[in-house]
C-alpha cells in the first residue's frame, strides 16, 4: 500500500471519531492538522479542539487511538493537541457546515 493510499486510510478511520458536542466526525470539522505514520506503524496525529479546556479532550484523544487501533498496520497511535494555528469554523467541510447550519 501506498503512504498516499495508508494516509486515506488513516483519514477514513478518522471521520469515525465524532465531537460529543457537535454530532459532526473531527474531520470534516477541520480539527485534524495532519496525520504521519512511520515505518513501524507509529502514528502522529496533530489536531486541535474547537475550544482551548474543552471537558472532552481525553474522550477525543480515546476515540482517535480506538479508531486508528483497527487498521492492521498501525502499531501505536500518539495525539498532539495544539493550539496554532487555531480552529475555526472556516477549517469546516461544506458538509459540516450545512449539518449546523453556518453558510
Amino acid at each position: 500500500m501506498s503512504q498516499s493510499e495508508m494516509n486515506d486510510q488513516l483519514m477514513e478511520a478518522l471521520e469515525e471519531v465524532i465531537d460529543p458536542e457537535l454530532g459532526i466526525d473531527i474531520v470534516n470539522l477541520g480539527l485534524v492538522y495532519g496525520v504521519e505514520m512511520d515505518d513501524k506503524g507509529d502514528v502522529l496525529v496533530t489536531m486541535t479542539l474547537t475550544a482551548m479546556g474543552c471537558p472532552l479532550a481525553a474522550t477525543i484523544q480515546h476515540e482517535v487511538k480506538r479508531a486508528l487501533s483497527v487498521i492492521d498496520e498501525v502499531n501505536d497511535v500518539e495525539v498532539n493537541i495544539v493550539w496554532s494555528p487555531p480552529w475555526s469554523k472556516d477549517r469546516m467541510s461544506r458538509y459540516a457546515k450545512i449539518a449546523l447550519g453556518i453558510s
